[in-house]
């Protein structure tokens, strides 16, 4: 099996015969392959299925529903575009990130309500 095939000294019509016996070969190999496969992963199911009801204490969290969190409201705005505004989680927008590097402050974005909020809660005293 381990013969070296001179590629240089076969005729076309040899080169396509062994091109379509390859083609045989590995269709039937890679199905074989394919049938294994299948077979394990069965039997995987299987023993999964098996070990579930035996499970007293709950999972670790896999199968329960994400959690709902409220919805945030805007607190910065672009004056250029209204449309575009920020909650002020995650990553900064590039309106926003490009008016900070021309020298704006992120105070200057700040929505109308948004802004006296924030002042009213620095100027409570800590307790």
């Amino acid at each position: 099996m381990s013969r070296k095939l001179n590629l240089d000294a076969m005729s076309v019509d040899e080169m396509w015969q062994l091109h379509e016996e390859i083609g045989r070969v590995l269709s039937v190999r890679l199905n074989s392959e394919k049938r294994e496969l299948e077979k394990r992963l069965a039997q995987l199911r299987r023993e999964t299925e098996t070990r579930q009801p035996e499970q007293t204490e709950p999972s670790s969290g896999a199968h329960a529903p994400r959690r709902k969190y409220p919805r945030v409201l805007p607190k910065y705005r672009n004056p250029k575009e209204p449309s575009e505004t920020w909650s002020g989680r995650g990553k900064q927008p590039r309106w926003l990130a490009a008016a900070l590097n021309a020298g704006h402050t992120i105070e200057d974005f700040l929505i109308g309500e948004a802004a006296s909020q924030e002042n009213l809660g620095r100027a409570r005293p800590s307790q």
